[in-house]
């Protein structure tokens, strides 16, 4: 047994595990590299080193400091449109693959940044690879004791910790299969079959199992493989087949990243350490910490997850990887825009910024109420019937899926048991006349 079919000899409960441990670590990156700043943005050593401030570590530069905070957006905003088309070409798994690469040579070249010019370089090769902030606080928080906080390894190993999840997901990440979803659309029905039946053996029935595995199947067989120029043309409205309304969805995924990035978690994340008036620190401090973690916490629960989900569970399986580099754009744009006028603001506004990101929050409660619909308990094949209205309104998303919600019946197949061998047999309406297929419910249990 190779080194890319270990995954074989797991229990499916093991499985499953080993698929949340990789994408914990996944994420963990993610998260890190934006808290990461925050730490280092507040090193003494740094802040001489890229020439954005005093040696007291006192920013004086502050549109230097956000640019290179925010130029690791551009690079993730080339990464989502690339990302996106490579992993519909090579699988999700390769595409990880790559992403992990780029990181680690980025956080590589961060960590060893010796000017402005040489962080503004790494930062971007660090962006393209993207795809636990409180880690990065509580590392930087016991770094700021090694000379007093007066000392290169405080914001270099920071920098360089980055390394390690994506050194892991680079080492390890082959070890996984790919999706049921991608092996389907190139082809590989078996391999789909049987790896669906070990995910999804302990906590689902046997029909679930069958029926999701007809969906994907079915919906796999009506898709056609992307390209980099769809990504272009769904934003324009002129992508995919009519009244599925891809546009929009994809408007909605750019425009809830920037919402999340416009709540506040960048001015903490990013600028929680930046002194500017460094005589008061330690009367604000225990309040502020306070606060921060109050506030990470809440966000991490909401709307640090569900503006990542949401772009994967809204778009056609084909587009699942198109989809989420959308909502990577978006994240993009919001954090690399709040990034770069965050510290300006905090220069011109002072703490009267916090009001404007208590006031957008507001607003962004009856624009997710009224524009973004539910996905929970609903197949990622049946995702379409929300959209196949013209409506932006989630009522009529409603209605719409009430109707056209059933994938196998839209698809015109019939399911019907054969009580003689307990076969399940799936055929096509009259008008196709033919058998689509004749499935053996035992495979669930291999």
């Amino acid at each position: 047994m190779g080194y890319t079919t270990l995954w074989k000899r797991l229990s499916p409960r093991q499985l499953n595990g080993a698929i949340q441990i990789f994408s914990l670590i996944s994420i963990f990156f993610e998260g890190y590299d934006q808290g990461v700043m925050g730490g280092v943005n507040s090193a003494p050593k740094y802040v001489t080193e890229v020439g954005i401030g005093r040696p007291d570590g006192t920013v004086t530069d502050t549109t230097h400091q956000g640019g290179l905070v925010s130029v690791y957006y551009l690079g993730a905003i080339f990464g989502c449109f690339a990302g996106g088309w490579l992993a519909d070409r090579v699988g999700r798994i390769n595409g990880l693959l790559a992403g992990s690469s780029f990181a680690l040579i980025g956080g590589a070249l961060q960590a060893a940044a010796q000017d402005s010019n040489f962080m503004l370089c790494a930062r971007v090769v660090t962006g393209i690879g993207t795809g636990g902030i409180s880690i990065a606080y509580w590392i930087s928080f016991g770094l700021a004791f090694v000379d007093d906080g007066y000392s290169d390894v405080r914001w270099r190993f920071l920098l360089a910790f980055q390394c390690f999840p994506a050194l892991i997901l680079v080492a390890f990440i082959k070890l996984l299969p790919d999706s049921p979803r991608y092996l389907a659309s190139v082809g590989r029905n078996d391999e789909a079959r049987d790896l669906l039946s070990r995910i999804r053996k302990d906590w689902a029935t046997q029909d679930d199992i069958d029926r999701e595995y007809l969906e994907i199947i079915i919906t796999a067989e009506g898709n056609k493989r992307s390209s980099p120029f769809e990504f272009v043309k769904i934003l324009f409205g002129k992508g995919g087949k009519p009244g599925l309304n891809l546009g929009r969805r994809a408007w909605l995924c750019v425009w809830l990243q920037i919402m999340a990035s416009w709540t506040g978690i960048t001015a903490g994340a990013v600028y929680e350490g930046s002194l500017h008036n460094p005589e008061k620190a330690s009367q604000y401090a225990p309040g502020a910490v306070t606060m921060l973690f109050l506030f990470n916490l809440g966000y991490a629960a909401t709307w640090g997850t569900v503006a990542f989900l949401i772009p994967t569970e809204i778009f056609p399986s084909d587009l699942r990887a198109q989809g989420n580099g959308f909502g990577i754009t978006g994240w993009a744009i919001g954090v690399g825009m709040t990034t770069l006028v965050n510290p300006i603001m905090f220069n011109v506004m002072t703490s009267r910024t916090y009001f404007l990101f208590a006031g957008l929050n507001l607003t962004w409660i009856p624009i997710v109420y009224l524009f973004y619909p539910e996905t929970r308990n609903r197949s990622l094949e049946s995702i379409d019937a929300l959209f196949s209205t013209t409506s932006p309104f989630y009522w009529k998303m409603e209605q719409a899926y009430k109707l056209h919600g059933d994938v196998l019946a839209e698809h015109g197949v019939n399911r019907s048991e054969d009580g003689s061998d307990g076969k399940t047999e799936l055929t096509t309406t009259p008008s196709k006349r033919e058998t689509v297929q004749t499935l053996h419910p035992p495979f669930l249990s291999q």
